[in-house]
């Protein structure tokens, strides 16, 4: 088993775990490390990886020799399944500073046209980053499979950039005389839409792994089988995760402004947009380690629930998967 599905194997059970895990590698300045150090850091966690089937803070020689946030991170920037070093802007530390202005100009309300050009770029990113970040199975063994995930993800971005700009498109040609539906159809329904198109992307994007399957592991990291159930799996809780992630962060954002300027507390427009992007950024960073926790990285699925041809292979009752993030 990879060392990095080891960790989050032995020290990321719980859902507080994982959040505490996930609190320290998206930490920005991790990024600050070079390829060269990776690599070298890489080598030394292999050489120890045998000490990652009991938790770290228990091992206190592999705990002298990497600290515990640089271990993290190199695991994170290097994928569990190719092997290969996922590019800076598409590893998770960078994720909040590259999202977040995407974010913000995605929520403002601008005419259809701008609303979808800005929706395509952000929808482009967290594509991108999924993609980079998911199980990586089929991609290594069949570039035919890249070809088609990337087409996939073309037509899913600009669908999902088009369902983004609909309710300004229905905005702008008629007037709403109730103002509470007017605020449903621009601010909430809007925000909405951009946490499920989140999750449809991500779906999609991930779709070749339910079509193909995922390789599932026993106990001792040994691969029995590739599994098409367990594909499902991975990319379902993958899916409801980013939803979770953007639906909350936009829906909350929008109803929070929504009071300060019911309320008043703000009265001048670039104090509102300064007060926008402040409530954004707060909950984005909170958002990003909740969605990142809610599924183990390392995933699990019951041997019932495997294929039958794989069920033969083994006597576990248990295996493991990459979910991917």
């Amino acid at each position: 088993m990879d060392a990095n599905l080891s960790f989050w194997r032995a020290e990321g059970q719980s859902f507080f775990q994982r959040f505490r895990l996930w609190v320290n590698v998206l930490d920005p300045l991790l990024l600050l490390e070079s390829s060269d150090k990776i690599k070298r850091r890489r080598s030394l966690i292999e050489t120890n990886e045998k000490t990652l089937n009991e938790p770290i803070q228990n091992n206190q020689v592999f705990w002298s020799a990497v600290k515990i946030l640089t271990f993290i991170a190199i695991l994170k920037f290097v994928h569990p399944d190719t092997g290969k070093i996922i590019p800076v802007l598409f590893r998770p530390p960078a994720f909040m500073p590259v999202s977040l202005p995407l974010v913000i100009v995605s929520s403002l309300h601008y005419q259809a046209k701008q609303t979808f050009v800005f929706q395509f770029i952000f929808h482009t990113y967290t594509t991108g980053f999924t993609l980079l970040n998911g199980n990586g199975t089929t991609k290594a063994e069949d570039f035919s499979v890249l070809h088609k995930q990337i087409a996939y993800s073309v037509g899913a971005i600009s669908y999902a950039a088009c369902v983004g700009a609909l309710p300004l498109i229905f905005t702008n040609r008629y007037k709403f005389k109730s103002a509470l539906t007017e605020l449903f159809i621009r601010k909430l329904l809007p925000a909405s839409l951009l946490g499920v198109t989140g999750a449809f992307t991500t779906a999609v994007v991930r779709s070749p792994e339910f079509e193909n399957g995922i390789e599932v592991m026993d106990g001792n990291g040994k691969v029995v089988g590739v599994s098409r159930n367990a594909g499902e799996k991975a990319v379902k809780e993958t899916a409801l995760s980013r939803g979770v992630l953007f639906g909350t962060t936009f829906f909350l954002t929008e109803v929070l402004v929504h009071f300060v300027q019911r309320a008043k507390f703000v009265k001048n427009p670039r104090a509102l947009a300064a007060m926008r992007i402040l409530v954004t950024t707060s909950v984005l960073t909170g958002m990003i380690p909740i969605s990142f926790s809610m599924f183990p990285q390392c995933g699990e699925i019951k041997r019932a629930d495997l294929e039958p041809e794989i069920l033969s292979s083994t006597e576990e009752t248990e295996l493991f998967y990459n979910r991917g993030v």
